[in-house]
């Protein structure tokens, strides 16, 4: 038995790596659209976090967090919408889904295979379809909140970063998982249980480790890590509708960042869905923790049909976005941003609002700082 598992050791399948050709050209055109693309939306998120997000996530937070989430959701949710459409309706990414066609707006914990650095993008293409753009949060590592802009944007919509050391991430993440308890909240809490992206050499020592453990040989995921997983479960499962298990396949190159803002890959993304009630997934931190290995065999399966074969089983579960829509929504965006941009240009109060707010993003963010209800905070005096 030993013998036979060592004998899996090195058989991984990083198929449609970013090593192979581009399926479009990565031309000076192409290159010069992916840089006004990420200049316009790094502009409009800058003006979407110095004057909503910080009016919705602070002001109005003070009085509700409940209505801080839905005002901060519906102005982040829009911004967040700019990206499906750069990538489905400007760059002509193919978005197909399959397996289970799940309700819109449940509360659910999502976990996800990561096979990239952009798996978590198109996450939001699936989100945007289920009217919870601005409502899913993800655990990601704490280095993704020093991005500029970015980072003050994970803060404001409530991502919560984790240093993948389970001594110092447990009670910070145990925190903020408490406060997501409120079933008048939609919530999408996005996990990717393996920790990192999938490469060849991450895959090798997963698979050693598995062979010393007696845990089965995974070729195209890495083996999950349990803990935030079993956390997220202890701590919601009494407010959840369901775990969404999604399995991401690319085609016919895995894309890296650049290659999705300037519409080079990937030409097909493929999102299988598979709806789990939380009545079938164990209470017990073992028990869990074996069917979230089972439910990684049965995504590394897939993954293995799905390149052999180019396609999910039963496609076709969710349509396209529409186009009108989307326009709406740009323009929608760009208009706001725009008059807030010029205000703050020609006007000396509205620079030194932007400084402020812009000191203490940078501090919140670093500090990991939430204000507290005033009705709370004065319950919890008294």
């Amino acid at each position: 038995m030993e013998a036979d598992r060592s004998s899996q050791i090195g058989v991984c399948k990083p198929l449609n790596s970013n090593n192979g050709p581009r399926h479009r050209a990565l031309t000076p055109l192409r290159v010069l659209r992916g840089v006004m693309c990420l200049l316009v939306l790094l502009l409009t998120a800058f003006m979407m976090l110095v004057f909503f997000g910080f009016m919705m996530s602070v002001i109005v937070r003070f009085f509700s967090i409940h209505y801080s989430r839905t005002a901060t959701s519906f102005f982040f949710g829009a911004w967040l919408a700019l990206w499906p459409f750069l990538f489905e309706k400007i760059n002509k990414t193919k978005v197909i889904f399959s397996g289970e066609r799940v309700p819109a707006r449940e509360r659910v914990l999502l976990i996800a295979n990561h096979r990239t650095e952009v798996d978590w993008v198109y996450l939001w293409d699936l989100a945007l379809r289920k009217g919870c753009i601005g409502y899913i949060k993800y655990i990601l590592k704490s280095s993704l909140m020093r991005l500029p802009v970015f980072g003050w944007s994970f803060q404001i919509m409530e991502f919560i970063s984790v240093e993948r050391r389970w001594e110092v991430d447990e009670l910070n993440m145990r925190q903020m998982l408490s406060t997501f308890k409120d079933p008048q909240d939609p919530l999408w809490l996005a996990v990717f249980p393996e920790g990192t992206d999938f490469t060849e050499q991450k895959c090798i020592r997963s698979q050693k480790y598995a062979a010393e453990k007696g845990l089965p040989i995974l070729k195209n995921v890495l083996l999950p890590k349990a803990k935030g997983f079993c956390a997220c479960l202890e701590e919601l499962r009494g407010c959840l509708d369901a775990v969404y298990d999604v399995t991401i396949g690319y085609k016919h190159r895995c894309p890296s960042f650049w290659d999705n803002v300037c519409g080079a890959d990937p030409s097909e993304v493929h999102i299988h869905i598979r709806r789990i009630p939380l009545n079938d997934i164990p209470t017990s931190e073992d028990q869990a923790t074996s069917w979230l290995v089972d439910a990684f065999c049965r995504k590394d399966q897939l993954l293995s049909d799905f390149y052999s074969q180019g396609h999910f089983p039963h496609e076709g579960t969710e349509g396209n976005m529409s186009t009108v829509m989307c326009l709406l929504n740009f323009m929608f965006v760009i208009i706001l941003t725009s008059i807030c941009t010029y205000y703050t240009i020609f006007s000396i109060w509205f620079k030194m609002y932007v400084s402020l707010v812009c000191a203490y993003l940078a501090s919140a963010t670093h500090f990991n700082f939430r204000p507290v209800p005033i009705v709370g905070f004065v319950k919890a005096l008294f």
